[in-house]
């Protein structure tokens, strides 16, 4: 059935649906090799801090794809530029399990990185065409569809990892993106760009958002150290339960994946209730969850219960940060959606990495204890962000 989209004028529940399920399969993709690292890098023979990389190498894949990919959308037509993703996402995919060294690894990491933004055309459109009083809840069903993604693809990943290996996980991925990009031609309309002019003067509208609106800065900022705090647990994760006294193996890492559940089952809930609650309420509200958190994950660190514990409110603590600022941020400027976002996710993904690449060096260094202190410190950083700020 072709669908008609007009700004503000209701999202039909297919698309809605579509643009929920192929959000999570799209960033799912980034995840997969958080309980593999360990395989990955007994395989190669390599160092934990050099597997780490993987990680932050997606990251930063990711985050420059939010910056240079996403703002396209109000340029091309939507759909084009989301096919075009899937075909190199198929590729970089395969790349990764036929890769003969963990530097091709890395490089093909870096492109599956940059081509799982789609997620982030998606949430915009779900912003832009819905209607006033449902955008909250739809941006929030978006998300819960992406963080599902997360989740599950942790728990899929350590299961075919322990069954099979790791390299099989990535050709089934390649597989998923055929299908996905099958789906997005028969399901999604075709949405007309909303920017008239060139490139270059797209990516230079994007400093004239940041100059314009300094609570996009705020909101930005303040979710991405958080993201850097949330990423610093989940990149050594699979060291910290692989070593004494849990010597878990990748399933076992990837169900803690499940534990996360809360923090997708609560974004439509926070989604639904930004504008009641207040954008910098329910900043303090997360803070307050991620450091409960990291004090969970130091006086439980030997025993499954702080563990789990710790990844349950750590999640819902990122929810609380995430789509609170980023549902408020498309409030300021709609018809820049694409845009908005993307200065949005570009620092957030640039904060992840920071955070991954942080608590990669302090495992070197300190083991746990160094990642607990990296997740604090980025997490009060944070605090004074918003202390300092009135939004």
């Amino acid at each position: 059935m072709k669908y008609v989209l007009k700004e503000n004028e209701g999202l039909p529940k297919p698309v809605l649906w579509t643009l929920a399920i192929i959000a999570g399969v799209s960033v799912a993709n980034l995840y997969y090799n958080q309980p593999l690292l360990n395989m990955i890098r007994q395989e190669f023979g390599v160092s934990e801090f050099k597997a780490n990389l993987i990680s932050m190498v997606s990251q930063i894949g990711y985050a420059l794809g939010l910056l240079f990919l996403i703002p396209l959308g109000d340029l091309f037509q939507r759909k084009k530029i989301i096919i075009t993703n899937f075909g190199i996402l198929i590729i970089s995919l395969l790349t990764i399990g036929f890769s003969p060294t963990i530097e091709t690894v890395l490089i093909a990491s870096f492109f599956t990185g940059a081509c799982s933004v789609i997620p982030h055309i998606f949430v915009p459109i779900a912003s832009q065409f819905s209607r006033p009083e449902e955008k909250g809840r739809n941006v929030g069903i978006v998300v819960s569809g992406l963080l599902t993604g997360i989740l599950a693809s942790r728990v899929v990943s350590g299961f075919i990892g322990d069954l099979f290996g790791w390299r099989e996980m990535y050709y089934i991925a390649a597989g998923i993106m055929l299908l996905s990009s099958i789906v997005v031609l028969k399901v999604i309309p075709d949405i007309q760009p909303n920017f008239k002019g060139t490139y270059g003067s797209l990516m230079k509208s994007l400093i004239t958002l940041i100059k314009e609106y300094p609570a996009l800065r705020v909101y930005a900022l303040r979710a991405s150290l958080t993201f850097g705090a949330f990423l610093a647990m989940w990149s050594t994760l699979a060291f910290k339960m692989g070593a004494a006294p849990f010597y878990a193996d990748s399933d076992i890492i990837g169900m803690l994946g499940l534990c996360g559940v809360a923090g997708a089952l609560s974004a439509s809930i926070v989604g639904r209730y930004v504008k009641r609650v207040g954008v910098r309420r329910f900043n303090f509200i997360g803070c307050g969850l991620i450091l409960l958190a990291w004090f969970l994950f130091y006086i439980g660190e030997n025993s499954y219960v702080g563990i789990i514990a710790g990844i349950i409110i750590i999640d819902v603590g990122m929810q609380c940060m995430q789509l609170s600022n980023q549902a408020t941020a498309f409030e300021l400027c709609p018809g820049a959606s694409n845009r908005i976002n993307t200065v949005f996710m570009t620092t957030f993904f640039t904060g992840g990495a920071m955070g991954t690449f942080l608590a990669g060096t302090f495992w070197q260094w300190f083991g746990w204890h160094g990642v607990i202190g990296t997740g604090i410190t980025l997490t009060c950083l944070s605090l004074l962000v918003t202390f300092g700020s009135k939004k």
